[in-house]
């Protein structure tokens, strides 16, 4: 059944990183969220395993932004479970290190949360193209590079699942939850991620009648820098989104875990090859179809590896189990 709740009052934003090769984007990332024109109650910094990073961040960044290393296991999403474990604010926000906010981006998430069925709201990501985009990358792949692409509501809708660079949740419905799985989600440089779209079937499904809700006008700019442009990333990154599709099929069975992936499939995809062969854009229909055949091997891959391993424990994938105490010492379920 789906907690009842009032408006949230209070935010806290999130933002995870791993290396110090991003420092410029790292400070665009916490200046535009401390400049927003609705602050939030707290930002987190949460340092995956790099403790030059760590140092460097104490020193030279404001005194607002509360440093925390992660606490769990290398990756992603175990920096994101340890920001939602040491958050204080009744909704957590997560920005990439690599994007900037727009000024009234805080405003436009908490403004989604207008009813107590609304347990996440996310919103748009555009890329900025730091040598422009390449003249052959479809824009119905932009989720290669993290960004929001043709195919997705261009108003607010409800939604299966948000990119990670632009999301927020009831922080409550996360631990109860028990947040982003550890077996998913990038870890370093490598390629693969889908630890967002998990944690947002399973939040849904445990709370029948909830909605996670697309608001458009949320938005964020995301750094897209030259080799995320190259033909050997699109072929990866593509390869291992179809591996995390079938270990998200695997936890939340084929049905939900592919039924945006069909709509996206049987109907955006034919549209932008029909366009690029009628426009003799050969190159781009060459990238659609690539995408979509490496993204397939992919998954069948992730399938066949899937079916010979046997599946880690509970306690080892979730980082709080559901139903739970609050890791901070308050009740999961206590929170509005």
């Amino acid at each position: 059944m789906t907690t009842v709740c009032r408006m949230p009052a209070t935010l806290s934003v999130a933002i995870c990183a791993y290396t110090l090769d991003r420092w410029d984007d790292l400070c665009a990332a916490v200046e535009s969220v401390l400049a927003q024109r609705r602050p939030p109650d707290e930002l987190l910094l949460v340092v995956d395993h790099c403790p030059e990073l760590a140092r460097r961040a104490v020193e030279c960044l404001p005194s607002t932004v509360r440093v925390v290393d992660n606490r769990q296991q290398q990756g992603l999403s175990g920096g994101r479970n340890t920001a939602v474990a040491v958050a204080n604010g009744e909704v957590i926000a997560f920005l990439d290190d690599d994007a900037v906010a727009d000024a009234d981006w805080t405003t436009r998430l908490l403004a989604g949360y207008r009813g107590p069925e609304v347990l996440g709201v996310g919103g748009l990501v555009r890329a900025w193209w730091e040598t422009g985009r390449p003249g052959w990358f479809p824009a119905e792949f932009d989720w290669v590079v993290g960004c929001s692409y043709t195919g997705l509501p261009e108003s607010g809708s409800a939604v299966r699942n948000f990119i990670g660079a632009n999301m927020s949740f009831r922080r409550a419905e996360v631990l109860a939850a028990g947040g982003f799985r550890l077996d998913l989600g990038r870890v370093g440089t490598r390629p693969s991620g889908c630890e967002e779209t998990e944690l947002c079937i399973r939040i849904t499904a445990r709370n029948p009648g909830s909605v996670l809700r697309y608001e458009p006008g949320a938005a964020v700019r995301h750094h897209v820098p030259r080799q995320r442009t190259t033909w050997a990333y699109f072929r990866s990154r593509c390869y291992a989104e179809g591996g995390s599709k079938a270990v998200v099929a695997r936890h939340r069975g084929t049905g939900p875990a592919l039924a945006s992936e069909r709509r996206y499939l049987w109907r955006v995809v034919p549209v932008a090859l029909a366009r690029s062969l009628l426009h003799a854009e050969l190159r781009t229909a060459a990238a659609l179809c690539a995408g979509v055949g490496t993204t397939v091997a992919g998954y069948a891959v992730g399938r066949a590896g899937g079916r010979r391993r046997r599946p880690a424990g509970p306690s080892r994938l979730l980082s709080f189990p559901a139903g739970s105490s609050d890791p901070a010492g308050r009740s999961a379920r206590s929170r509005p």
